[in-house]
């Protein structure tokens, strides 16, 4: 048997031993993953759905105007950039030669009203003196004879009164069909609008567009006085988008401000600009008719349509969960897989129906390939001050 002393000389040796493969253990073993954690907190969250290609500011009335025969310029009533109102000239061509028919048109509808006046003052008279004719016969003071013959008199006088009214007639519709083509020549603001362009100067030839070939317009008017989007979103989400719903709306360049409006109009039809771009035009009403005054035709705009909202609900990062509806969360220092049952979320946040409850720490950062469950992982040193459970 070995004596109790001697057993004393090993204690030495197997504390060493013991140190050393603690430190073995603790320089060797996996250092704890740095992660991202935000906790689980309450909030608003919305749905919704943005355009797919850039959304343009139009004007509820816009026309391009052409005279509708060509001709010489002859008179510019505004510039571009003027407002001008309905029934305004804005565009008048040559119309010496039109004017010069007009005149002679209403010489002849004179005189013809001269000749009908004349020619059926003799067919009265005529008619007085057949029936005064007509009743001497009857007293037999004259032959039959003689009243026929002045009856056929005043039915001469009868018809060329007639015919004098069909040329005073045809004279009027001629004069008619001249001012016709004298309003061919002129162009007349149909609305209150602004002057966006004039194709054209004084003396140069303005030319309509032949049947089935485009060309510019002469003027270019503009209703600024209202203004909508015009948005194409995506053929998936058009079901989604009812009149009515809000509108966030982002114009370009006003960089830092959004306006609010209402979905008006969901267009009937598909537009297909190309194979993969398959859109529907939605048009947005601006809430706010002050606003309109910042804006100008054609400006570029994104709009964010709101389908659904909830207040005050558990909510996440939507880039925080996984495939699956399964995130990761970070308790006593080891990654924990949970699976959640998301409700209305967009690009940003995520409604948690059931899965988690407010406070739980969520790990937000998937930049590390071993980010896996059960993996040790402390919080970044940004959240050191929370408590990296470890």
């Amino acid at each position: 048997m070995i004596p109790l002393k001697k057993h004393f000389h090993f204690i030495p040796v197997l504390v060493a031993a013991a140190a050393l493969v603690m430190a073995i253990w603790l320089f060797t073993r996996p250092k704890p993953l740095d992660v991202t954690v935000q906790p689980v907190g309450r909030g608003k969250v919305e749905a919704t759905v943005i355009n797919t290609r850039a959304g343009v500011v139009e004007a509820c009335q816009r026309t391009k105007l052409s005279t509708i025969t060509g001709g010489r310029i002859d008179y510019l009533g505004a510039k571009e950039g003027d407002r001008v109102q309905a029934g305004q000239v804005l565009m008048r061509l040559w119309q010496g030669d039109l004017l010069a028919n007009q005149a002679v048109a209403k010489a002849r509808l004179l005189s013809a009203h001269q000749r009908s006046r004349e020619a059926c003052a003799l067919s009265k008279q005529a008619e007085k003196e057949a029936k005064r004719q007509e009743e001497l016969v009857k007293s037999r003071f004259v032959s039959s004879n003689a009243a026929e013959k002045y009856r056929a008199e005043a039915d001469a006088r009868s018809a060329s009164c007639a015919s004098a009214g069909a040329e005073a007639e045809t004279a009027e519709r001629e004069l008619e069909s001249i001012a016709t083509d004298i309003d061919r020549t002129v162009i007349v603001a149909p609305f209150d609008g602004t002057i966006a362009k004039i194709n054209g100067e004084i003396g140069e030839i303005s030319t309509p567009s032949p049947t089935g070939i485009a060309m510019p317009p002469a003027i270019d008017l503009i209703d600024d006085s209202c203004l909508y989007v015009k948005a194409p979103m995506d053929e998936v989400d058009a079901p989604k988008i009812q009149p009515g719903q809000s509108v966030r709306i982002n114009v370009e360049a006003i960089k830092g401000e959004h306006f609010t409006g209402k979905v008006r109009r969901i267009a009937p039809y598909i537009t297909a600009v190309e194979k993969q771009a398959r859109t529907v035009d939605v048009d947005i009403d601006f809430n706010d008719p002050q606003a309109l005054s910042r804006l100008l035709v054609g400006n570029s705009v994104d709009v964010e349509i709101v389908l659904d909202s909830r207040d005050n609900v558990l909510r996440i990062p939507t880039s925080s969960i996984r495939e699956g509806n399964r995130v990761l969360l970070l308790i006593n220092g080891t990654i924990i897989e949970r699976k959640i049952m998301p409700g209305v979320a967009n690009w940003e946040q995520t409604e948690v129906v059931s899965g988690l409850s407010a406070g739980d720490r969520l790990i937000t950062s998937f930049t590390n390939i071993k980010l896996e469950p059960g993996t040790r992982a402390r919080a970044r040193a940004s959240e050191s001050a929370k408590g990296d459970g470890v």
